[in-house]
């Protein structure tokens, strides 16, 4: 009966969860939100994160139910992530694991989606399209590694998407990815945009610079909406996300596919993906923004396993870096 507390705080979501063997007692987080046609600064989203970061522990042990000395592991993010806010939520993870005189594990972001994925969905052994704001990979399990099949060459999926969002002055509230999807829900008609796949690999920074050079006099023209800039850009990237997933399920010969990352709640790119797997006979597994979106609970989770395993973070090791590959973790917890 482990019980493990978890806190994410690598980009504009702070989040602490805790679980108790599988099951989520608590998730509460918060969400940095700037003003339409801006981005968030490491800097400030940092500040924002201290700034809330005790309420949301709070709130967790509130909702839980748990106190402090019934919780068995202390789970951070280690990295990938933005420098400033992965500082501060791991003193934050340090300062209660010395005060509770608890274990630490440092968890790689991306491995704490995939296995929360697993928990939530039932998903056994999935070909894994892992897409958000600062990661876009698709990945498949392999000899005690998360292997990476195909990835971004530049910018992620996410950075793409919300990079267009300011272009054309959507809001930020609650996500720009959000408001593309739901102006896109209302365009009618396409615009045929750079396709971008290399082999495994795509790209999406010559699709977004052609976007942003051409947006504003497709609109003043009167031949092209927001909405049907929002459509396009949208159709054209999922379109290449699914191309590449489908060559990695049948490299690997897998029958499920699992969507995971902040872009996966999107339901246009779910339903995509569910008509590819039905012509192939296989299964999409997905989950909505309680769990694809950055959360506590998914590294409490990743650091629950590892712990299961006798495997802790050595003090002098729980530091964060920015750069952290899904390849380079050992699971140790499966086969």
């Amino acid at each position: 009966m482990v019980i493990a507390i978890g806190f994410e705080g690598s980009a504009n979501k702070i989040g602490i969860g805790i679980i108790k063997d599988g099951v989520v007692l608590s998730n509460p987080r918060r969400t940095y939100i700037t003003p339409p046609g801006e981005g968030f600064l490491p800097r400030d989203t940092a500040k924002h994160h201290r700034r809330v970061i005790l309420t949301v522990l709070k709130e967790a042990l509130e909702q839980s139910g748990v106190q402090p000395n019934e919780i068995d592991v202390v789970c951070y993010t280690k990295g990938p992530g933005m420098g400033a806010p992965l500082q501060c939520t791991a003193i934050v993870a340090r300062t209660v694991a010395q005060i509770w005189n608890k274990p630490i594990i440092g968890v790689n972001h991306c491995i704490g989606h995939i296995e929360m994925g697993r928990l939530v969905t039932g998903a056994e052994n999935p070909t894994v399209l892992y897409v958000s704001g600062g990661n876009t990979q698709v990945i498949a399990y392999s000899q005690r590694r998360y292997r990476i099949f195909g990835e971004t060459i530049d910018i992620a999926v996410g950075n793409c998407l919300d990079r267009f969002a300011r272009v054309v002055k959507l809001s930020n509230d609650p996500s720009p990815g959000y408001n593309i999807e739901k102006m896109a829900r209302k365009g009618k008609k396409f615009l045929e945009l750079p396709y971008t796949v290399k082999g495994m690999d795509v790209s999406f920074s010559g699709l977004l610079s052609f976007i942003e050079e051409k947006a504003a006099s497709l609109i003043k023209s009167g031949d092209y909406t927001v909405e049907d800039l929002c459509f396009s850009l949208q159709e054209t990237v999922f379109a290449m996300l699914i191309e590449i997933t489908e060559r990695a399920m049948a490299h690997c010969g897998s029958s499920e596919v699992l969507i995971v990352g902040g872009v996966g709640c999107n339901l246009r790119l779910q339903e995509m993906m569910s008509i590819m797997t039905s012509e192939r006979k296989a299964s999409l597994c997905a989950t909505d923004d309680r769990y694809c979106i950055d959360n506590g609970a998914m590294i409490a989770q990743a650091g629950v396993l590892e712990f299961g395993t006798g495997a802790t973070t050595p003090w002098e090791e729980t530091t964060i870096t920015q750069r952290f590959r899904t390849d380079e973790v050992f699971v140790s917890w499966r086969e």
